[in-house]
């Protein structure tokens, strides 16, 4: 077991539905936070337009409803051992879980898990590994917490040959299906796996799963499962017929409305789309992104469109330019049309950005997490927030999770490619209390972080 400890303030998070002050606000920036703000937050508008450059007139009537800043810092708390392309978790017993590749029993993929973080008021938590299976080191780590079950899946690829399925309903004290592994496919290409489940109808169990796989065609390959994971059905295309979208994606996500989601190249290749999917993942739909003005981006991030729906079912989607700069567009109608793309960086001319994830609590609070070279090579953690997306001019709070001087990696271009611990991608969540948990890793120190807002 691992102990560590930090300080952190236990407020009320970014994304819970609370009600706001409508008084118009006139001194901005003043009196938000007591000790004064912090130097590595940012409170913006869309194409890094800094609040404080914008007429106190017109302010107060931007800054209403919703649409207000709250003190914020950035921060981030080590799990104590590495990482490697990390997915993460969150229970509602306020436990967060994280893959740690290779530091299980054995070298297997160990499920390290976090207790006392969320919402911690002491100078202590835990993290400790779960993991206890039988199934040895993959090559591709992944973990998923259901939403509506609480189920936390382990979902391993075995030298590009097969994935393996296990889960735990005990917060990780024990894994099944007892103490085996059910296997999802056996034959090769199998490789960057993403699985989610929804509350669309399954037979023998409350939420349908779903993986997508790049699985050596033209489209990601995708299977169901209606038993919890138990067994699998057969690989189907992700995408319409004679999609020429590649088979990479990013991650997948289900919703309340039972729907699931995932964005990657659009089927002509020539922007971004995220695909539905309405019937349990059997067939999927593509539904192109806005990305005419923004391009797409010309690196590793190239398949990274991320897609995630708030509580009310509305979709946020997120991807990276042609420029390396992140930007955003949401939608009403479970993805058939998109508002205007709005870049979302904050205002300190960063050099560019990369490893786009994102999340949503209720309606229209949205997070995004991404890199970012704030110059020399000096890769960043930012998360950025917007606690209400659907405003006219939505104000944007951005915080840098390290400290000046403290960055994550130096490598040259670690955004625009596959970085150490980055791997492949990161991720975030946004737990019960409204607050986002960013996944990533510390390449300097070589240890799994879970970047967020000490305040905010």
């Amino acid at each position: 077991m691992v102990v560590l400890l930090f300080i952190s303030s236990s407020v009320t998070g970014c994304f819970g539905n609370e009600s706001s002050n409508n008084t118009p606000i006139t001194s901005i920036l003043d009196d938000i936070c007591p000790d004064g703000l912090a130097n590595n937050t940012w409170y913006h508008f869309p194409n890094s337009t800094n609040i404080l450059t914008v007429d106190d007139t017109d302010l107060t009537s931007i800054l209403i409803g919703e649409n207000i800043p709250v003190c914020a810092k950035g921060t981030y708390y080590g799990i104590g051992v590495s990482t490697f392309e990390p997915t993460i978790g969150i229970t509602s017993a306020d436990n967060l879980f994280m893959t740690s590749w290779g530091n299980g029993p054995g070298g297997s993929t160990a499920i390290i898990r976090c207790s006392n973080m969320i919402e911690m008021v002491e100078l202590d938590y835990t993290c400790e590994n779960t993991y206890q299976g039988s199934v040895a080191n993959s090559n591709d780590p992944y973990v998923y917490v259901d939403p509506w079950t609480d189920r936390v899946m382990k979902f391993d690829m075995h030298a590009l040959a097969g994935m393996t399925v296990e889960w735990s309903d005990d917060e990780g004290e024990s894994w099944g299906p007892l103490g085996l592994a059910s296997f999802a496919t056996g034959y090769s290409v199998q490789d960057h796996q993403t699985i989610a489940s929804s509350p669309y109808n399954a037979l023998l169990h409350e939420t349908t799963w779903v993986f997508c796989v790049n699985g050596n065609w033209v489209s990601p390959l995708c299977s169901t499962s209606n038993d919890g994971g138990l067994t699998w059905g057969p690989e189907v295309p992700g995408a319409p017929a004679n999609c020429n979208s590649g088979g990479l994606t990013g991650h997948m996500v289900g919703s309340n409305n039972g729907n699931f989601y995932r964005g990657n190249p659009s089927c002509d290749g020539e922007g971004y789309a995220i695909y539905r999917s309405t019937d349990g993942g059997l067939t999927w739909t593509e539904h192109v992104l806005p990305t005419e003005d923004t391009g797409t981006a010309a690196t590793w991030n190239a398949e990274e469109a991320q897609v995630y729906p708030d509580e009310s079912d509305n979709l946020h989607a997120m991807w990276m330019g042609i420029d390396n700069m992140p930007y955003y567009s949401y939608s009403f109608d479970t993805g058939d049309s998109w508002s205007d793309p709005i870049m979302i960086a904050p205002p300190i001319g960063l050099n560019g950005t990369g490893f786009p994830a994102i999340a949503a609590g209720d309606s229209g609070r949205v997070a995004f997490a991404y890199l970012g070279d704030s110059g020399g090579n000096t890769w960043n953690g930012y998360i950025s927030v917007m606690t209400d997306a659907f405003s006219e001019i939505p104000l944007i709070t951005t915080v840098q999770v390290n400290n000046f001087g403290d960055p994550l990696d130096t490598e040259v271009d670690c955004g625009y490619n596959r970085c150490g611990g980055f791997g492949d991608f990161i991720d975030i969540l946004v737990d019960q209390y409204g607050r986002p948990w960013f996944g990533l890793s510390h390449n300097i120190v070589d240890q799994g972080i879970y970047g967020t807002m000490m305040i905010g």
